[in-house]
């Protein structure tokens, strides 16, 4: 008697208990969802972070190993978007400010080019409450100019 009775109790709660799969499912499956979009912003954030910060750098480089400042400026701005496209950045708006300005400075003097490269990536793809359309990845990056290069 004391098994069936142990039996009949197990037997009678799992009945209390149906549909709670259901409900579980319901709480449990948006929430897991959100987590995913939310690594999966925080991966496409920081990928395109590091690529405009690349191509920053790689615009610097370039405009700096030029002869003259028109020449940098155009070398810088081709480099970048080099750069981005080469890495896959899908930029909303792109935004390549090349300053070239060490390219008038005295020979023996030191000076560098900057360049900043501004990105504005789409997440709106994403559906995430709470988080804007796109966000702006802005880098800046500099190389010095050889003081003792030759000009034209």
């Amino acid at each position: 008697m004391m098994a069936q009775s142990i039996w009949a109790r197990a037997f009678n709660r799992s009945r209390d208990e149906h549909g709670s799969v259901a409900i579980e499912a319901a709480i449990g499956v948006p929430a897991f969802g959100l987590f995913v979009a939310m690594i999966i912003l925080g991966g496409r954030v920081e990928i395109a972070k590091q690529s405009v910060e690349a191509a920053a750098y790689e615009a610097a480089r370039a405009a700096s190993i030029e002869r003259t400042q028109s020449e940098a400026i155009v070398a810088g701005r081709s480099s970048a978007a080099s750069s981005l496209h080469d890495q896959d950045v899908h930029c909303t708006s792109t935004n390549i400010t090349v300053n070239a300005a060490a390219f008038n400075a005295p020979i023996g003097n030191t000076a560098q080019v900057n360049v900043t490269v501004t990105c504005t990536v789409n997440l709106s793809d994403l559906s995430i409450p709470g988080v804007p359309g796109t966000r702006t990845i802005t880098a800046t990056a500099s190389s010095p100019v050889d003081a003792y290069r030759e000009r034209r």
